[in-house]
C-alpha cells in the first residue's frame, strides 16, 4: 500500500491520522479544519469488539485414563493435517468448538456435536 492522500484537503500526502476516527490528514491546518466537525471512532473497531469471541472457561486439564492423553507426535500430526486445517475453516464447526470450549460443563453441550450439520450423525 502506498501513501494515502489527505482526506481533508485532498491535495497532499497524509502523514498523520486523527486519533478519534483515523482519518488521514497532512498538516495542523487540515487537522484543525477536520476538528471543526465532531468525528467518531470507526465503526469497524466497534464491530470487531462486539464480535470478539468470548474467552473459554478455565478448567483443569485432566484425563480419567492416561490412554486419553495424546502424545506429542499425535498432536503434531493433527496440527499438520491439511484435512483438519481445511475442516477448521468451516464457520459452523468453529462456532461448535467455541460453544463446547466456552461451556463450564462441556459434556452437557456434547449433544451439539450430534446436531452439527457437518457431522457424520453417528451419535
Amino acid at each position: 500500500m502506498g501513501p494515502k492522500q489527505c482526506q481533508v484537503c485532498n491535495e497532499a500526502v497524509s502523514k498523520y491520522k486523527c486519533p478519534s476516527c483515523l482519518l488521514p490528514y497532512c498538516s495542523l491546518v487540515c487537522f484543525k479544519k477536520h476538528k471543526e466537525t465532531p468525528c467518531l471512532k470507526p465503526a469497524v473497531a466497534e464491530e470487531k469488539s462486539a464480535a470478539a469471541p468470548q474467552l473459554p472457561v478455565e478448567r483443569p486439564l485432566c484425563a480419567e485414563e492416561q490412554s486419553e492423553v495424546l502424545q506429542q507426535l499425535q498432536l503434531q500430526s493433527i496440527a499438520s493435517s491439511s484435512e483438519i486445517r481445511d475442516g477448521l475453516k468451516d464457520q459452523s464447526l468453529q462456532k461448535l468448538i467455541l460453544s463446547i470450549d466456552s461451556s463450564s460443563d462441556p459434556e452437557s453441550v456434547s449433544h451439539l456435536v450430534c446436531n452439527w450439520k457437518g457431522g457424520s450423525n453417528s451419535c
